[in-house]
């Protein structure tokens, strides 16, 4: 298919050359309803804030050229299918998990998912299986999904209708996304990838291989595996330029993609922004014709300044030298994540020195690690001044290594079905009083977004100790009613 054709962003250009006049919403008319808003957006912007009309086709049953940029983001990608998200990736994990399993169903999966897989299985109402999570001692962060931990889940768990994997995690490891969609598939499973984080992998040379085309040429191991993941959620506008809240999902051949469209239709919004659906249109088409010279320019800028980190001491920037084959099968070295504490300071607290003292916005800081998100639109320019300013905060902030909390990983106790858990009668204790009841909520910090606790699972000491200290280090908790987190609702 010709990768130059932006089907949506043509449409939209006509409408605008056009002139219609609209008697239709949305109510500001073009921008001519809200000066305020047309200064602040311009008027360009506002001009393609239109709502779906025949030639503009309709997002929920696309027949002209939302099908078309559907079928070209799919050619791009490699995919059988894509589907246009303006939910976010959280609306296409969730698509994925109400595809695969319904209640009572179980799913296997890693703890370290994002929340919104949790949330997926609390509405549906399936069962969560935890592959045991190996950590990385010196870092403090959670590892990949190993084969052998994967097979021994399966074997546990032969009645499991899908296996759930992150490619790449926030930190950029990797696992074995061939072997385990030849496990998978050899069980009759489904294989659902959350590749957030991983746009790039399908554009790039050098990196680790995309969910979707893991079977591909030169990696099947046999006529299960040749297809690589089922089903693939793609943050477009974390790596890929697209703008926030717009994603793909991807399809591969062996689903009923016509099933999926109903699935994810249940929560879609019928008034789909096509600002956001053009940013997907345009930005496909320059990932298809220059993906891979703009990733391997990131990768250049990430390569660099992870040496130059690197060169400072006390902070660890990582990368590939911690593959192992087994729990990291691989690393995205497009991941500029650094290891904080041999500087004496807890990740949220650079995070926070960063923006406070130096106009820096990171994005995340957590116990002990924090992440600088390079991607296509940085330069060396803006890269220097990240690596000075971590190098002054190491001169000026540094002190004595403290005994701070290393892990990030703490193994979940599920004790009841999720969806039981968050909708039965619960009760609000103060943290402290917590440990040893069942939880009815979710506890986590965000970014990125895994959960500390959920709902259904027992709150150790361990769990209200690391609670309070990522209170005490000033890491964004988030999930609990209480807006203060001072509180956690219990089952009574």
């Amino acid at each position: 298919m010709d990768q130059k054709k932006m089907p949506i962003r043509d449409a939209l250009e006509e409408l605008e050359a056009n002139r219609v006049i609209p008697f239709d919403v949305p109510g500001h008319k073009r921008g001519k309803g809200s000066s305020n808003l047309r200064e602040f957006l311009g008027k360009k912007c506002l001009s393609m804030d239109v709502n779906s009309m025949k030639p503009l086709d309709n997002l929920c049953h696309p027949v002209s050229v939302i099908k078309e940029a559907e079928e070209l983001a799919a050619a791009a990608f490699g995919a059988a299918a894509a589907f246009l998200l303006v939910g976010g990736t959280t609306s296409a994990v969730q698509a994925m998990v109400f595809y695969a399993v319904k209640r009572g169903e179980k799913i296997i999966l890693p703890r370290n998912v994002h929340r919104s897989v949790l949330n997926a299985i609390v509405l549906c109402g399936a069962i969560p299986v935890y592959i045991p999570c190996k950590t990385c001692e010196k870092l403090g962060i959670a590892l990949g999904s190993s084969l052998e931990e994967v097979e021994r889940a399966i074997k546990e768990n032969p009645d499991a209708k899908a296996i759930f994997i992150n490619n790449p995690t926030y930190y950029g490891i990797c696992s074995d996304v061939a072997g385990i969609a030849e496990l998978a598939h050899s069980h009759d499973m489904l294989l659902l990838a959350d590749e957030a984080h991983g746009t790039h992998f399908y554009f790039a040379d050098g990196l680790p291989r995309a969910a979707i085309s893991s079977g591909g040429a030169g990696n099947v191991r046999s006529a299960h595996c040749a297809r690589g993941a089922d089903f693939s959620a793609v943050s477009m506008h974390k790596s890929g330029g697209s703008l926030t809240q717009s994603s793909f999902l991807l399809c591969g051949a062996n689903v009923n993609a016509s099933y999926m469209r109903q699935i994810i239709n249940l929560t879609q919004t019928t008034s789909p922004s096509y600002i956001l659906m053009s940013s997907l249109d345009i930005s496909r088409s320059n990932l298809a014709l220059r993906g891979k010279k703009i990733f391997a320019e990131v990768l250049e800028l990430t390569e660099y300044a992870r040496v130059e980190i690197n060169k400072m001491g006390g902070y660890y920037a990582f990368s590939d030298e911690i593959v192992d084959g087994t729990s990291v099968y691989d690393f995205d070295k497009t991941k500029l994540a650094v290891n904080t504490l041999g500087t004496g300071l807890a990740g949220i607290e650079v995070y926070d020195i960063l923006r406070d003292k130096y106009d820096i916005q990171i994005e995340f800081g957590d116990i002990g690690n924090i992440l600088a998100y390079v991607s296509i639109g940085d330069n060396f320019k803006n890269i220097e001044m990240l690596i000075s300013a971590l190098a002054e905060v190491k001169r000026r902030f540094s002190r004595a290594e403290l005994d701070i909390m290393k892990h990030e990983y703490l193994a979940p106790l599920v004790r009841i079905a999720p969806q039981d858990a968050f909708y039965a009668a619960k009760k609000s204790l103060p943290i402290e009083q917590c440990a040893g009841k069942i939880c009815a909520e979710f506890v986590m910090c965000y970014p990125p977004g895994i959960p500390i606790v959920a709902p259904g699972e027992e709150i150790t000491r361990e769990i209200v100790d690391y609670i309070m200290y990522a209170k005490e280090k000033g890491c964004s908790l988030t999930g609990p009613e209480d807006m203060r987190v001072e509180r956690i609702n219990v089952l009574e």
